[in-house]
């Protein structure tokens, strides 16, 4: 068995990581601009002002999907381009700009998947509170809603929320994400509460302004494999679990709410804060997506106990890691991917999944990645056995180009195509063929 007849092969790219030059035609900041801006916040004093100029190259980059036959793009619309001050007085120029995407998309025969938060945050609303406050939520369900009913007809699938774990986690409690917080458990929990809320907010607004769009969540967090087969209900409790201490990177902070409408945790600290939650705030948070995307990268091999319980195995001396030093874990597209299908039920997507190397232009001017390309080769592998157990519909390959990464800078490669800062030329890695002969043959 392999993927389905239709199943869709894309790659992946956010708004602050490509586009650069944030404040064009009358965008506004948003708390990634602000942060770059912290002595010291991002490697090499980096900062997202140019990136990949995306802003006037994204024809370019287009044309290389084009040329790749690869015909599905995720990308994210800036939040803070559209609607510089979070509060409604939408901005032409922004607009204009993501016109021009879409349309250019659906010239080439290309579908847009559109991720309407990938973190860009307008910093007026950060600066009002940010998600502290539940007129957050409310700001982006109208976004949602707006961009929804401007884009009919030219777009019909939608993320919410992406990562909503790594927004909590990396950027309010541990400080190295923008807005660079450090917030204690229950500002956590309450920033949590008002995510989930927009994202149930946001997912209402679409479908009433565009009934036949899909809406979806990208959700990330811990994944685990049996070690044997005997330990195969270890490892699913494993990946569900959420004690006070590691909580946020899980997969049910983000979707048992909005699934089930109910977040279950062990801690016993974050159980009380739970509690405190209004049945109308949990109804918000219960807008259950058409499509799951999950954004994978690596997990934990668990063993049982004598008791059952979750044991996880230490990684054994040398294992295979990519330049970010990230563990390289295939299994969990086969394991983690069941377990996701078998509690939620609903179709799953890849929606992120690559790795960083340390690519360079060799002498005959090309960029040879066989890494990356064994990388992708023992994932999909797995990903293949995991459509058996699992309604997997898609793979978004991270990144279509070398972008901006966040608090590492540019010093981390995640794209198929090259970029050279400094004279922002694109070339196609030997992964980007590969990618794209793995995709023809498949279908």
């Amino acid at each position: 068995m392999g993927f389905r007849k239709d199943f869709v092969w894309g790659a992946a790219s956010s708004a602050y990581q490509t586009e650069g030059h944030s404040r064009l035609d009358g965008g506004g900041e948003c708390i990634w601009d602000a942060f770059c801006r912290r002595p010291g916040a991002i490697a090499d004093a980096g900062d997202g002002s140019i990136a990949c100029d995306a802003y006037h190259r994204f024809e370019e980059d287009l044309d290389i999907l084009v040329q790749l036959g690869i015909r599905h793009y995720r990308f994210s619309t800036s939040w803070a381009r559209v609607d510089p001050l979070g509060d409604g007085n939408w901005n032409a120029g922004g607009l204009a700009y993501y016109d021009r995407v879409v349309d250019a998309c659906l010239a080439r025969g290309i579908t847009p998947w559109v991720t309407l938060y990938h973190w860009e945050l307008p910093q007026a609303a950060e600066d009002r509170g940010g998600w502290l406050l539940p007129e957050t939520a409310a700001s982006f369900g109208r976004f949602a809603g707006m961009m929804a009913a401007h884009f009919r007809g030219r777009v019909s699938h939608y993320f919410t929320l992406n990562e909503p774990q790594i927004i909590l986690s990396l950027g309010y409690a541990q400080g190295l994400h923008a807005p660079g917080k450090q917030y204690d458990l229950p500002r956590l929990a309450c920033c949590w509460k008002h995510l989930m809320m927009a994202h149930g907010l946001a997912a209402r607004a679409v479908r009433g302004a565009d009934p036949a769009a899909q809406v979806g969540l990208a959700s990330t967090g811990r994944l685990c494999w049996p070690h044997a087969p005997e330990d195969r209900a270890a490892s699913t409790k494993a990946a569900f679990a959420m004690p006070d201490g590691d909580w946020m990177f899980t997969h049910p902070c983000g979707l048992d709410a909005a699934c089930f409408g109910r977040v279950e945790p062990e801690g016993p600290r974050l159980a009380a804060l739970m509690e405190a939650i209004t049945p109308e705030e949990w109804e918000i948070m219960h807008a259950v997506p058409d499509m799951i995307g999950v954004n994978s990268y690596n997990g934990h091999e668990i063993a049982a106990g004598p008791d059952g319980e979750p044991i996880y195995l230490p990684r054994c001396p040398g294992f295979p890691r990519t330049a970010l030093n990230w563990p390289i874990t295939p299994e969990i597209m086969e394991y983690g991917y069941a377990d996701l299908y078998q509690r939620y039920g609903l179709p799953l997507y890849v929606t992120e999944c690559g790795l960083s190397c340390s690519d360079h232009i060799f002498l005959d001017g090309k960029v040879h990645d066989p890494d990356r390309i064994d990388f992708l080769s023992r994932y999909l592998d797995a990903l293949r056995r995991g459509a058996e157990r699992a309604d997997i519909r898609g793979f978004f390959h991270w990144s279509l180009t070398d972008n901006f990464e966040w608090h590492s800078g540019y010093g981390q490669r995640f794209g198929l195509v090259y970029v050279d800062y400094p004279s922002q030329r694109r070339i196609l890695k030997d992964s980007a063929y590969w990618y794209a002969n793995t995709a023809a043959d498949a279908r």
